[in-house]
């Protein structure tokens, strides 16, 4: 079964659309990443009985990592755009399928916007390996998104504020946060890579969201890169920039 899917996944070996040409800037590059939080990415979260298996095929949990730890060193702007929802959002009247699953199961749950009792290691908290990173005082918290996309936090006005128009995109889940934010980090003017696997998807009867995702990617993105090339492409460009004229 794993064969069947890995073939899937595959990038085409002769695409049909051209490529963007994109070079990566790291003097205006930023590497975004979606929901690093426990309720996706551990076992120990609400939604590892649809995603555990994608996260594991993929080595998201790694390739996250090492992209935050490279992104660092080349010192580029690094910004998460975390999930919670609050007490207040259970006065919600209605919702998709998506809204209802992950409001039955308490996903992202925190006591409150300005609360942080029960927080460390809950489903909200960020994924233990991730922390030395995420809260150094340099990198980006935006405010919580709700739903898919960053349409209702500060994402896209803390890059302006920082000169940035090219992203590497990674994070949960391909299909609903990473999609979501790619489709909207596009129509803002950016141009934005997909790590494709430095994220993954559901698998249930209504589909392989991962799947589903890696096709939008290919024609939406400016690129779809996998870890090691993004990696690359952020060692080069700080090689380069460290270079005299």
């Amino acid at each position: 079964m794993k064969s069947t899917q890995t073939s899937l996944y595959t990038e085409p070996a002769e695409p049909a659309l051209p490529g963007s040409g994109l070079q990566l800037d790291l003097a205006h590059t930023a590497l975004v990443v979606t929901d690093p939080q426990i309720d996706f990415l551990s076992p120990e979260g609400v939604t590892w009985e649809i995603f555990g298996a994608s996260v594991t095929d993929n080595d998201t949990v790694t390739h996250i990592g090492q992209l935050l730890e490279a992104a660092k060193t080349a010192d580029v702007t690094v910004a998460i755009s975390p999930h919670y929802y609050y007490p207040s959002d259970d006065a919600w009247q209605f919702g998709g399928p998506l809204e209802q699953y992950m409001h039955s199961v308490g996903m992202f749950r925190r006591r409150g916007p300005l609360l942080l009792d029960g927080f460390a290691d809950s489903g909200a908290d960020f994924l233990p390996p991730y922390r030395e990173h995420i809260l150094d005082g340099r990198t980006v918290i935006a405010s919580p998104h709700k739903i898919v996309g960053p349409e209702s936090n500060d994402l896209v006005l803390q890059l302006r504020k920082r000169g940035v128009s090219q992203v590497l995109l990674a994070g949960m889940a391909a299909n609903l946060c990473v999609e979501g934010h790619l489709r909207e980090l596009v129509e803002q003017g950016f141009e934005v890579v997909v790590v494709r696997d430095a994220t993954a998807g559901p698998r249930l009867p209504e589909g392989d969201g991962y799947l589903s995702a890696l096709i939008n990617f290919r024609f939406l993105a400016s690129a779809t890169w996998s870890t090691d090339e993004a990696l690359a492409a952020l060692r080069e460009g700080r090689l380069t920039r460290s270079s005299p004229c």
